[in-house]
Formats: structure tokens, C-alpha cells, sequence
């Protein structure tokens, strides 16, 4: 890991960049119900403000990491090799790890035969870096990009695309992301577990995206991985408690988790820590969910199915039991985990009653050209009013639609205050939540000073390709 600021590569990156950042080029500039996909004129200004700010103090680090994008033989299935789109020649693409504090910068080098973009799903950068088409031109075949920023908060994140998603993803294109903080609490083992789904054709080739049920339910792939690999073998040492962060990739399947029908502790969700460990015996992630878990003890010999219990989330799918991993129990060995009843203190955004400061409403409409657009607010790509920096936002997120939707918010933490009514089982910070068919799920987040443009979306990649994404800035 070098340190060496900021301005001393930054000039001629800077010069190869322009075009990467700027809005002004003939293929940088995409319209959807009234919103322009570019980048505004002054898009290399933010970047280039961004990239020189993220400097890490003196007791922190600068971690660096080189992300090649390429088309690479992969095999899901043992003995199959398929064709896939990988990031360093593996899915998933490498995790990436450091600590709070730290400045991460990831150059990105394109080899794909069409351009791409990274998002920093759940990292709260600066506008400038979160990878989406409205902040930077995607980087063109052959380019090299670098995202630069410094890294606030704890948790399990992980980066993807935000380009044709549903081509890029579903071909293998994400990875994690560990940001580890000064005071967590002490397990045997850590483990990255990202699970996902990939539809392969009779020559284990992955199908190119289909009509318009899959648009409509999103694509459920028939082949399930945890780690790339199709239902794996995992061990664990008997009498030892590890820390499981878990990541959904999937584009559109929900995993509800069950660990051999045992009961495991969550203890951090999609912002890191919750603020107290819940034991349960069954979880529900939903496309890009995150959930670390507290896993074991068991004793040797066990065996124990790793398993997507079913969940009817009213698509057109068949729903049942699906096996994702097994694991196996070995030889006993001595634990020294440490989990405390208190794991963090969330300070309430809201306490008493409140009034929304905005709804957003997910629904469908009837289109002549795909059978059915996904919108929100009624429009697809809707543009929604901007956000000032330091206003408590309180949002009504209304599902209009008879099946569920993850709805993801980029850039910015939020708290769960209630569904339909209920308050949620804990208090934590959350990007991804389901909301389940005909409900209300009431949310509060603060914009801290980052303006700049962004979004929120239903993270089911047909849904969001289809139109049910929000854009807006945040201001000062």
C-alpha cells in the first residue's frame, strides 16, 4: 500500500478521465421519461474536487486495488466451462477489504466489448464516485477510470455494475467489500458467503436475457451459487461461532435463509451493526441485501443444508425449497467469540409522530412496446424534487403493484420506522428493503453534505432497466 497523495498521478489520469466524466459526448447522453442519463457540464469539476479530497489521515491508509473487466472461462458447475464477464478473471471479483478511515482507490480497466461503470453499493462517496450513468460517462472498451474515496463506515458492502445491469451482473461482473471498524466483536472465523443465481442453456452458456415474463418477474436463475460456485461444500469447525457476511447478488431472487432450520444471531444488516443481536431461525434477503451473522456452534459430524426456504413473492415463479450450500461440521476446536448485548447505539432519526416529506409510489402500467413498464410516480425514470442537505427526509415508499419490490437508496443510509404500521423487529441503517405487495413502508434518512445527483430504484435489474427508478439532487 503506497500513500502517495492524490495530484501526483492525478494530472494525466485526470486528462484520460475527461472524457470518462465529462457530458459532452455523443454516446454519454441517454434520455428516460424526461431524465437525461448524463453526466452535467461540470461533472470533471466534482470528480476531480472528490478525487483530491480523499486523502487518508495519518494513521489510516491508502488501500489500492486494480479491477480488470474482461470476458474469462468460469465454471459454475464443475467440468463446465462457461463464458462469463468476471472482474480479475473470477466471481466473485475480489473481495475487498479495509478499514474505516481508509481511502480506497480502484482503478478500473475495461475489456468488455461495451462500457461499464462501478457502483459502490451502500458506501456512502461522494456523488462523484457512486458509478451511476447520471454522474460519469460509462468507461468505454478499453478505457481505465479511477474511483477514489474515503471509506465513513463498518459493514459488508459490495460493488456491481450500473450499465446494462442485467447483461452485467448475471454474467458474473460484483464482489464484496469488508470495511472493518475499531471495536467489533470477536468471532472464530469471518466468512464472506455472496450468493446469486445464473441461467445456463444446454451448453451451460448463460442465456441472454429473455421476454417479457422475465421482465416482468425478473430472472430467477435455475443454477444457485455461493461464491460462484454451484451448491457448494463448506466446513466449520465443531464448538466454534463464526461471523457469516452474506451478500445477495441475485437479480431477482429472494433468499429466505434457513441454516439447517437452526437458530443464528443477526447481528449487522446493510449499514453494519444493529444496535442489539437478534436470534432467529430464518432470514429473508432480498436482491442486494446484506445480513452478518453470528453461525454455530454445532457439534461434529453434523451436516446441515444451507437452504432458501420458500417465499411467494408473487411472481410467476414456482416457489419452494431451493439448496444453495451444505455444510459439514468437522473435528471440535476451541472458540474465543465474544458478542456483545449491545453492538452499537443507533441514535432514532425520528421519535414520535411524523409527517412524510415525500411519497414515492411503486407501480406498473400497460406499454405497446414491453407489455408493461415499471414506474414510479406514475412515469418511468421518474425525476423527483431535490433534497436539502441537513433536511430530515421522512418517505412513504408505496408499493401500487400486487408483488414485491427491494427498494435501494444510493449514497445514503436510512432507518425503517415502520411497515404498514408495525415498527421493524430492530433498529438499524439500511440502503435495501423489502417492500411487500399493497404496503407502506415508512423510512427516514439524513443528506449529510454530499450534493450532488442521485437515485433510488427497485433493485430487481428487469424492474429497475424497465423504468422503476427515481432520480434527484441533493443540494445545499
Amino acid at each position: 500500500m503506497s500513500s502517495h497523495p492524490p495530484h501526483d498521478h492525478a494530472s494525466h489520469e485526470h486528462a484520460s478521465h475527461e472524457h470518462a466524466a465529462h457530458g459532452h459526448h455523443e454516446h454519454g447522453h441517454h434520455e428516460h421519461g424526461g431524465v437525461v442519463h448524463a453526466p452535467s457540464a461540470d461533472a470533471l469539476d466534482a470528480y476531480t474536487r472528490a478525487y483530491e479530497a480523499a486523502v487518508p489521515a495519518a494513521d489510516r491508509s491508502l488501500v489500492e486495488i486494480d479491477l480488470e473487466a474482461g470476458e474469462s472461462d468460469w465454471e459454475f458447475t464443475p467440468g463446465r466451462v462457461t463464458r462469463a464477464w468476471t472482474f480479475n478473471g473470477q466471481i466473485p471479483g475480489p473481495t475487498i477489504e479495509a478499514h474505516v478511515g481508509d481511502v480506497l482507490e480502484v482503478r478500473v480497466t475495461n475489456h468488455l466489448p461495451e462500457p461499464t461503470t462501478i457502483h459502490w453499493h451502500g458506501l456512502r462517496v461522494p456523488a462523484a464516485m457512486d458509478g451511476s450513468d447520471m454522474v460519469q460517462r460509462p468507461i468505454a472498451p478499453g478505457e481505465m477510470f479511477t474511483y477514489r474515496f474515503a471509506l465513513p463506515d463498518a459493514g459488508t458492502f459490495w460493488y456491481h455494475p450500473h450499465s446494462n445491469e442485467v447483461v452485467q451482473l448475471e454474467r458474473g461482473l460484483y464482489g464484496a467489500i469488508i470495511v472493518r471498524g475499531e471495536h467489533e466483536p470477536r468471532f472464530d472465523a469471518d466468512r464472506v458467503l455472496v450468493l446469486d443465481d445464473v441461467q445456463l442453456d444446454r451448453k451451460g452458456q448463460i442465456k441472454p436475457p429473455g421476454w417479457w415474463i422475465e421482465q416482468h418477474n425478473g430472472r430467477e436463475g435455475s443454477t444457485r451459487l455461493v461464491n460462484g460456485r454451484k451448491e457448494p461444500e463448506l466446513t466449520i469447525a465443531a464448538g466454534q461461532i463464526e461471523r457469516w457476511r452474506i451478500v445477495n447478488a441475485a437479480s431477482a431472487r429472494y433468499v429466505r435463509l434457513s441454516i439447517g432450520g437452526r437458530p443464528f444471531t443477526i447481528i449487522g444488516t446493510d449499514g453494519g451493526l444493529i444496535d442489539a443481536p437478534v436470534t432467529v431461525s430464518e432470514l429473508l434477503l432480498t436482491p442486494a441485501d446484506r445480513a452478518e451473522l453470528a453461525v454455530g456452534p454445532f457439534a461434529e459430524g453434523e451436516t446441515l443444508r444451507i437452504d432458501s426456504l420458500p417465499y411467494n413473492r408473487r411472481s410467476i415463479a414456482r416457489v419452494r425449497t431451493e439448496h444453495f450450500a451444505t455444510l459439514r461440521v468437522g473435528p471440535a476446536a476451541p472458540s474465543r467469540t465474544k458478542i456483545p448485548a449491545t453492538l452499537r447505539d443507533i441514535e432514532p432519526l425520528v421519535t414520535g409522530p411524523v409527517t412524510p416529506t415525500r411519497e414515492v409510489h411503486l407501480g406498473v402500467r400497460p406499454s405497446l412496446r414491453h407489455g408493461v413498464d415499471c414506474v414510479i410516480n406514475k412515469e418511468p425514470h421518474h425525476r423527483d424534487q431535490p433534497v436539502k442537505v441537513g433536511e430530515l427526509q421522512v418517505w412513504d415508499i408505496v408499493n401500487d403493484t400486487m408483488m414485491d419490490h427491494p427498494f435501494h437508496l444510493h449514497g445514503f443510509f436510512f432507518q425503517v420506522l415502520d411497515v404498514n404500521g408495525d415498527p421493524p423487529a430492530f433498529r438499524s441503517w439500511e440502503d435495501t428493503l423489502n417492500v411487500p405487495p399493497k404496503a407502506r413502508v415508512r423510512i427516514a434518512w439524513m443528506p449529510d453534505d454530499r450534493p450532488g445527483e442521485w437515485m433510488y430504484h427497485c433493485h430487481i435489474l428487469e424492474h429497475h432497466a424497465s423504468g422503476m427508478m427515481g432520480h434527484f439532487e441533493v443540494v445545499r
